[in-house]
C-alpha cells in the first residue's frame, strides 16, 4: 500500500510540474502529460477504533436497608459475631497496606493508564482515606452501610456475562515442613529465580524440561544449584507453586517463608479439568480437598497430570514475612483479593458479595452469604477478565480447607467517594 501511494503521488507531481516546465521553455502547442490512472488501487481504508467495554459501571443502591443478609455492605465481621472476635484492625491494616502502595511510582503509573477516567488514583487514596475514618468510627455494621451508602459511588464489575456474574474461588498460604539440604525423603524441590531468567528465550522451557516428569530432573535440569528448600511429597511442593507462597517448618527446628519470584510465560491450566477431561473424576463437585485426596491415594498419576500445567514458578525466601500480593503490600486474610490488574484498580476498596465456607461444629464447614469490604491486592495467572475474583483465607489448614471449597457466582463492587 505505501508502495503504491508514492507512485501515486510521484505521478501527480509529474502532472503539475510539466504545464509549468511547457510554459517557461516556450515550446507551443504541448499538452499536460496525462496523471497515469491505477484503476487497480484499492480505497484507503478508514481506521476503526475498537469500542472498550468499561469493566466497571456506576449503580445506584437503595439506602434503606432492612434484610441484612441483601444489604451491600452489611459486613458484621467487623465487629464479631457468633461468640468470634471482630477483625476491624485486619481491616484497618489492609487499608493502610493500600495507601501506602498508592505513593509508589508503580501505582502512579497503573492510573495513569487505567481505562476509566474518572478512576484516578487521588480519588481511590481519598476514598481508602474516608473508608478508614468511617470503619474507626462507627459502632456497627448497620451505621457503616448506611454511611458508605450515603457517601460512596458503587462500582459493579460487568462480570462474564455483561450483567455482573463474578466467578470466585479463594487462595491460600499452606504451611509445610522443608529440608534446607537434599535428603533420602526431602528430596523435591523449590527454586531460586535464575539470574539470567530475562535473558532466557521464548517460548520457554516446559515444566517438564525444567523438573522432569517424575519432579527428579535433578543435575540434568537446567536449574541445577538453584535449589532452594526441599520437600518430601511433591505434591506440596506443586501446592506452593499454586498458591505462589508458603510458610516454612524446617527440619532443623527453625521456620521461614518463601514467596513468588518469578514464572514462566505459560497460562493457567486446571489440573482438575484434565482429570475431569479423562474421567478420573467428576468435574461437579470437583474440590481442591477431593483433587489432594486422589494424588494421595494415586500417587503414579502425578507424573501424568502435573506437567500439564506447563508454567512453571520460580521462588524466593522471605524470612517469614507474611504473603506479600503483586501490589507488593502483604494480603491480609479475608480482607485481599485478586483480580486482573489490566482491567481493575490496584490497591482500591471493593465490596464482594459471595458465599463462603465457614467453620461450624464438628470440624464442618457451612456457606453463608455474606458482604464484605476487601481491597484489591494481587492478581494470579488463572485470574483473567472481570468476571474472575480470587479471595485470600490466610494461612493454614483451616484456611486450606474453606480455600478449597469456596466456588460459586457472586458480585463484586469498588467504592469510590461521590464527586
Amino acid at each position: 500500500m505505501r508502495k503504491t501511494l508514492a507512485l501515486l503521488s510521484l505521478s501527480l507531481g509529474i502532472a503539475l510540474v510539466n504545464p509549468l516546465w511547457s510554459a517557461v521553455a516556450q515550446v507551443p502547442n504541448f499538452l499536460p502529460l496525462p496523471v497515469p490512472t491505477t484503476p487497480d488501487l484499492p480505497p484507503l481504508p478508514v481506521p476503526i477504533t475498537p469500542e472498550i467495554t468499561p469493566p466497571l459501571k456506576p449503580i445506584a443502591i437503595g439506602t434503606d436497608c432492612t434484610l441484612q443478609k441483601t444489604c451491600l455492605g452489611w459486613d458484621e465481621q467487623i465487629w464479631g459475631q457468633r461468640g468470634k472476635v471482630g477483625d476491624r484492625n485486619a481491616l484497618l491494616a489492609s487499608i493502610d497496606n493500600s495507601l501506602v502502595y498508592l505513593t509508589k511510582k508503580e501505582a502512579i503509573a497503573a492510573y495513569q493508564n487505567y481505562p476509566m477516567k474518572e478512576i484516578t488514583l487521588d480519588r481511590v487514596r481519598r476514598s481508602l482515606l474516608r473508608f478508614r475514618q468511617l470503619v474507626t468510627g462507627s459502632q456497627s455494621a448497620a451505621q457503616l452501610q448506611a454511611a458508605v451508602s450515603r457517601e460512596f459511588v458503587f462500582y459493579q464489575s460487568v462480570g462474564n456475562d455483561g450483567k455482573g456474574t463474578v466467578k470466585f474461588t479463594a487462595y491460600y498460604e499452606p504451611v509445610y515442613t522443608a529440608s534446607r539440604v537434599r535428603t533420602a525423603i526431602y528430596k523435591y524441590p523449590l527454586y531460586r529465580l535464575p539470574p539470567d531468567f530475562s535473558q532466557w528465550s521464548k517460548p520457554h522451557p516446559k515444566r517438564i524440561d525444567l523438573e522432569g516428569k517424575d519432579g527428579l530432573k535433578g543435575n540434568k535440569s537446567k536449574l541445577r544449584g538453584l535449589e532452594l528448600l526441599w520437600f518430601r511429597d511433591r505434591l506440596d511442593a506443586y501446592m506452593v507453586h499454586i498458591q505462589g507462597s508458603a510458610q516454612i517448618k524446617l527440619t532443623n527446628g527453625k521456620t521461614t517463608s518463601v514467596g513468588y519470584a518469578g514464572g514462566t510465560d505459560y497460562p493457567w491450566t486446571s489440573i482438575g479439568k484434565e482429570l475431569a477431561k479423562d474421567g478420573k473424576l467428576p468435574l461437579a463437585g470437583l474440590t481442591m480437598p477431593r483433587l489432594i485426596s486422589y494424588f494421595r491415594g494415586k500417587p503414579q498419576e502425578l507424573s501424568n497430570y502435573l506437567p500439564r500445567w506447563e508454567r512453571f514458578i520460580f521462588f524466593q525466601e522471605t524470612s517469614g514475612r507474611p504473603a506479600t500480593g503483586s501490589i507488593h503490600v502483604p494480603v491480609t486474610a479475608e480482607r485481599s483479593i485478586a483480580t486482573d490488574k489490566s482491567l481493575m484498580p490496584p490497591g482500591a476498596l471493593a465490596l464482594i458479595y459471595n458465599s463462603f465456607p465457614y467453620a461450624a461444629s464438628g470440624g464442618k464447614l457451612e456457606r453463608r452469604t455474606v458482604s464484605r469490604f476487601v481491597l484489591d491486592q494481587d492478581t494470579g495467572s488463572a485470574i483473567k477478565g472481570p468476571g474472575r475474583v480470587d479471595y485470600f483465607m490466610g494461612s493454614g489448614k483451616l484456611a486450606g480447607d474453606r480455600a478449597g471449597v469456596t466456588g460459586g457466582n457472586g458480585s463484586l463492587y469498588y467504592l469510590l467517594l461521590k464527586e
